[in-house]
């Protein structure tokens, strides 16, 4: 009889012991290899203390590859991820196709309500939050604070592209391998055209007319290219076809780049001693402007959604709310400092009086705020996005264009050349997908 209670005993346990196991879930999460994401990696015995019973795979990768990687899956149904991170431009077009899973029945501890406005707004199709933002961002300059003392300048707290110029070629130092600026020059939607974009707002220069034509043609965008590839030839780093975020956030923490242009979220990064030499001597200035109303900033937000096909969807939004929380956010703060918290995406983070203390902390928030995607340029538009034009096509067509320009600045073609090229293949696609009659 006893020996009969065992038998019975012994196999319970394992039956318990193989449901256990069977009711274990694994997703897997796609994500950028930046900083706060790689960041997030090493902080997960937090999420699997709170929720044992579901693991995540990470598959990790370059920007570019990433948006490759997941427009594919999720436009084929392939179903190889259950989270993606994607972008402010992908969202809300995702959206409208259906292809992603609503949020809006995230626990009501989540608040949706504190999400910053114009980040929110972003992610929100026909009412429904369709991805939830890990963080948000603009765009500002970056500089060293020595070097700016040293060539006898101060940096104004909202400065033109024709101080950045003067300021780039009084900090250059070729040979001691100083550089007065370090911009994006790898071709991408979301490398190079995020940030020419971006500035050829500032220069009175748009994509498109009210009739959806090119404008590549026009003076407004062979001022802006002209200009940024002087910048970039006399006062730039060598190679910068090749550089982008991350390339240059390496040259900027080894004290190589007098000034850089690029994501606000990226201060944290500069600022950081465990990580750059010039921690100590960083300040910040909102992205340039040439007095026609418009700064050469973006706007956007790195976004955890779950794609339609998901057979994990329950584990999946457990997950996202746990990564995009208030509570992420004090986590990060415990555990690596006020200054390494995900930026950008919650109201109540700006309205901390120890974030505040942050000394990037106003600036990010006020280049977040000076950012308008509904009126992105000087003159009316036919789309919305500042650092990109918010059409399906828009991810090949700055592909496309972006190659053109990183190849003028690797000085295998001139500016005309790569703006006539850009102009007759952007009129060509445009005329195929029916926008132009």
């Amino acid at each position: 009889m006893n020996m009969t209670y065992r038998a019975m005993l012994g196999a319970t346990v394992a039956l318990t012991l193989a449901g256990a196991a069977l009711a274990e879930t694994t997703i897997t999460v796609a994500t950028v290899n930046n900083g706060d994401m790689i960041r997030m990696q090493g902080l997960m015995d937090d999420f699997y203390a709170k929720h044992p019973d579901i693991k995540v795979d990470w598959v990790t990768l370059e920007e570019n590859v990433l948006r490759q990687k997941v427009t594919t899956d999720i436009a084929t149904k392939g179903g190889q991820f259950d989270v993606m991170t994607i972008g402010t431009y992908e969202a809300p077009i995702w959206g409208k196709q259906g292809w992603l899973v609503s949020l809006n029945d995230l626990p009501a501890d989540y608040d949706v309500d504190d999400l910053l406005p114009a980040i929110r707004g972003g992610l929100t199709v026909d009412g429904n939050l369709v991805a939830a933002p890990f963080y948000g961002e603009s765009s500002m300059v970056m500089y060293r604070t020595d070097l700016m003392e040293k060539a006898g300048l101060t940096m104004p707290e909202a400065p033109t592209w024709a101080f950045i110029k003067d300021a780039a070629a009084a900090m250059t130092d070729k040979d001691a391998e100083i550089y007065g600026i370090c911009l994006r020059g790898k071709a991408g939607w979301g490398e190079n055209m995020a940030f020419l974009t971006a500035m050829s707002n500032s220069f009175g220069a748009k994509w498109f007319d009210a009739d959806w034509k090119p404008q590549f043609d026009q003076q407004p965008w062979k001022d802006t290219l002209n200009f940024y590839l002087d910048l970039m030839n006399n006062y730039g780093p060598p190679g910068a076809s090749s550089n982008g975020f991350n390339e240059n956030l390496a040259l900027f923490q080894q004290g190589k780049c007098g000034m850089w242009i690029d994501a606000t979220v990226a201060a944290s990064f500069v600022t950081n001693a465990k990580e750059s030499t010039v921690a100590d001597k960083v300040g910040f200035a909102l992205a340039p402007d040439n007095g026609l109303g418009k700064r050469g900033n973006w706007l956007w937000a790195w976004n955890l959604g779950i794609p339609a096909g998901s057979q994990k969807i329950d584990a999946a939004k457990t997950f996202v709310a746990w990564a995009t929380s208030k509570e992420y956010l004090a986590l990060v703060a415990e555990k690596e400092g006020w200054a390494n918290v995900p930026p950008g995406t919650r109201s109540s983070l700006y309205a901390n009086p120890e974030y505040q203390k942050v000394p990037f902390a106003k600036m990010t928030l006020d280049s977040i705020n000076a950012a308008d995607p509904t009126h992105p340029t000087v003159d009316e538009v036919p789309y919305v996005g500042v650092q990109f034009v918010a059409i399906p096509e828009f991810q090949g067509l700055g592909t496309m264009v972006g190659q053109l320009f990183s190849a003028a600045l690797a000085g295998s073609s001139s500016a005309d050349d790569a703006l006539a090229q850009a102009q007759a293949a952007v009129t060509q696609e445009m005329t195929r997908a029916g926008y132009i009659k």
